[in-house]
């Protein structure tokens, strides 16, 4: 191997039920994100290209430095690896200020303290929190907080950069900001980065390809488009399930497949996906009025009952799936073919880079 390799690991840990048989490569400078369903053996497989985590057999090479060979006996401690983590609960030092967090990574590698702490304010400003340098954890947001770990795992310039659902523990009025800093932060950290997941909207946001992990094993890769268009188990098909559409943005206006115009909360410009949760797609016996600022008269081309939810699969200016309560499809007396009007509030729409 020669130092432009990127990661590529191979690896088996056995740990209770899960049986985790994993081999994957990961090229300089991409972005990989790992799906899976709970159990799937995602952040097992995390901790154990980290380092912090046994690994029964296999191997793990980095650049062309191997940092796992059961086989060869060598296996390189995970405070001696070129790894920045960040955990979905972010795990900062609760008696420490941002910046001694940041700071504490380059410390542990031998970095004087003068300079972990200068290089750690750098990192801050980077992420917009110099003004929260002397803030302890218990002063910021859920997003800061989340900024914070991800400048302490980045402010060691690691060659692999592993992030544990870090937008999960989010609020919602948080989350689309924090994953466009996030997906501006990702392209410009050196190395491989390998994000853990379970929703497609981030994948697709940080990601330049998916790996799906289900018991322990990869069942699919690809880019989002090619495990839509062929899921290959239920997990994926269901995972998929969001509508994302191709567009061109101008402002809040985005004319997508067939020239039909969505208008969305935020300003965007250039060639965008957008993705439109299925339960955000409300529909309604005649136009609306109130809020919504996209609606639309379609037709019902296929209604599926999926327990308690309906999916109204919609004919029309835009072909988009809904998600219903049976209750409500019941009383729009909803039928393949019948006339429905369609609404989904700006809000509800995320727009990102395609």
């Amino acid at each position: 191997m020669t130092a432009s390799d990127g990661l590529s690991a191979e690896v088996e840990v056995r740990l209770g039920a899960l049986d985790l048989r994993v081999r994957l490569a990961v090229a300089p400078g991409e972005t990989v994100a790992v799906l899976g369903p709970n159990g799937a053996g995602k952040t097992t497989l995390l901790r154990a290209l980290a380092g912090l985590h046994d690994v029964d057999s296999g191997t793990v090479v980095l650049d062309g430095e191997v940092l796992e060979d059961t086989a060869g006996g060598r296996r390189v401690p995970c405070e001696q690896r070129s790894v920045g983590m960040v955990f979905q609960a972010n795990l900062l030092f609760p008696h420490m200020s941002a910046l001694e967090n940041v700071a504490f990574g380059l410390r542990a590698r031998g970095v004087r303290k003068g300079e972990a702490r200068r290089r750690a304010g750098d990192w801050l400003d980077r992420v917009g929190l110099a003004a929260h340098a002397q803030a302890t954890p218990d002063r910021l947001s859920g997003g800061e907080a989340q900024r914070v770990a991800l400048a302490r795992a980045l402010a060691g310039d690691p060659r692999l950069l592993l992030l544990d659902e870090p937008l999960a523990a989010l609020d919602a009025s948080v989350r689309g900001a924090m994953r466009r800093e996030l997906r501006t932060h990702l392209a410009a950290a050196p190395g491989v980065r390998v994000v853990v997941t379970h929703d497609a909207v981030d994948a697709a946001a940080l990601a330049d390809r998916l790996v799906v992990l289900e018991g322990g094993r990869v069942t699919q890769e690809g880019t989002l488009a090619e495990l839509t268009a062929r899921p290959r188990s239920r997990y994926v098909a269901d995972l998929v399930g969001v509508n994302l559409f191709t567009g061109r943005a101008d402002g809040t206006a985005v004319t997508v497949t067939g020239g039909f115009v969505l208008t969305v909360a935020e300003q965007a410009s250039g060639d965008v996906l957008v993705a439109v949760p299925p339960r955000a797609v409300t529909l309604h016996h005649r136009r609306p009025d109130g809020s919504p600022r996209n609606v639309w008269e379609a037709s019902a081309a296929a209604v599926e009952h999926e327990g308690d939810r309906v999916r109204v699969s919609l004919a029309g200016p835009v072909a988009i799936v809904a998600e219903v309560t049976a209750a409500a499809a019941g009383e729009l007396a909803l039928e393949a073919g019948g006339p429905v009007w369609v609404a989904v509030k700006a809000t509800e729409i995320d727009v990102f880079p395609a």
